[in-house]
């Protein structure tokens, strides 16, 4: 699939409220639903995370009956090739004015026992227990870098979906605090579900298709690689200031690249490329595919997350696994991404201290090599059987 468009997947991938009773008076398996048709909107983060979960939880548990809804205009299927998940079909879209009533419509004749909402806002009855998935709280920090339209729908509904809830799933300790402190969910009710990555970045590859990769593009090796929406929260316009700042006061000269489509209220990045005179040094790359991506992660230098606010951070964990080191702001969950011995950055807006970690990071032999190594062990303590089996704990003991 391609990182940097609204896409479908490609074809051929497959990877009223009742209270909850006691697990232990339930002696037959459960009826488990998962919202899926995030998949068919758009490619990003969640849709991500839906997409390995349901294997990694199709080897973990085969007692169970999933139900995976997919949006009914979409032809694909998620589902894995276990005979305990079952496909069903919904006509409600996501993120509509009417879906919390329409959705419930919906979701009623198939008698749930646990509903899971992977996009944070759960229908109003639809499953005998719910589970909402919260990635963070990017619209109560910053609800200036928001669309009034997302954040009508996640700010507008999110004290509800926390009330409503019978479980909370959050992608790191960060969210999980923040859940706590600023939204007063309980904490017996908030557990962390680390993600982990596509398997397309554990594998190997040759130097022959990272060449080839980098030839399609006309990327020299060693260059500095951004991986994300083009969004506000991002802060790319002061990684920008900062490549402008290295390119003066270095040697350095490598192409800033930034991969990814174009979220909402990203003007100001390629305002600031144009103010700076950077439009021959910094390029901009969308619809660029995951193993394409893994090639560019092995060709780069460094992989830069210079955001006000991270949910998670997957590139920072996909970069790791791919031998590129990673440089990310101290804020949110990156720091739990990269680990202690991680290359971080205090205040996202400090220019200088982002142009003097890229030099360091490109030029020091030795801190490159130790970056390298620790991200590669912290990288493999992420693992999807890991989610899975945190993520059933919670959808039994809820």
């Amino acid at each position: 699939m391609a990182r940097g468009q609204g896409d479908k997947v490609k074809e051929g991938v497959t990877p009223c409220h009742f209270a909850a009773l006691p697990l232990a008076l339930y002696n037959s398996p459960m009826h488990i639903g998962i919202d899926a048709r995030m998949l068919f909107y758009r490619m990003g983060g969640i849709s991500q995370a839906v997409l390995h979960l349901l294997p990694a939880l199709a080897a973990l548990d085969g007692e169970n009956r999933y139900t995976i809804f997919h949006s009914r205009q979409d032809g694909r299927s998620y589902l894995p090739s276990s005979p305990n998940f079952q496909r069903a079909d919904l006509w409600t879209p996501c993120h509509h004015r009417l879906e919390p009533w329409s959705l419930s419509t919906e979701l009623l004749p198939h008698r749930l026992d646990v509903l899971h909402s992977p996009d944070f806002i759960p229908p109003l009855w639809g499953g005998r227990r719910k589970i909402i998935t919260v990635h963070d709280l990017n619209f109560i920090f910053y609800p200036e870098f928001l669309t009034r339209e997302s954040l009508r729908y996640y700010a507008g509904g999110i004290q509800s979906a926390v009330r409503r809830a019978d479980g909370i799933a959050v992608d790191s300790e960060a969210t999980r605090q923040d859940m706590i402190e600023r939204l007063g969910a309980p904490p017996e009710k908030v557990r962390t579900v680390l993600l982990a990555v596509n398997p397309i970045y554990e594998k190997a590859y040759g130097e022959t298709a990272v060449t080839a990769t980098l030839q399609k593009y006309n990327l020299p090796r060693g260059f500095i690689l951004f991986v994300g929406t083009l969004e506000p929260r991002k802060n790319i316009p002061t990684l920008i200031r900062a490549y402008d700042l290295l390119r003066q006061e270095t040697a350095v000269d490598v192409p800033l690249i930034l991969v990814g489509g174009k979220g909402w209220i990203y003007d100001d990045v390629f305002a600031t490329i144009d103010e700076l005179g950077l439009r021959g040094h910094v390029r901009h790359l969308s619809g660029v595919f995951d193993e394409e991506l893994a090639h560019l992660y092995h060709g780069a230098g460094v992989l830069v997350t210079p955001s006000f606010y991270e949910g998670f951070g997957l590139p920072a964990l996909e970069a790791m696994y791919c031998g590129c080191p990673a440089v990310v702001s101290r804020r949110g969950s990156l720091p739990e991404i990269v680990g202690p011995e991680g290359l971080m950055v205090d205040d996202p807006k400090d220019t200088d201290a982002w142009a003097d970690i890229l030099r360091r990071v490109l030029t020091d032999d030795e801190l490159r090599a130790g970056a390298i190594a620790n991200g590669r062990i912290q990288a493999k303590t992420f693992t999807w059987e890991k989610t899975a089996r945190q993520m059933l704990k919670l959808y039994r003991e809820t």
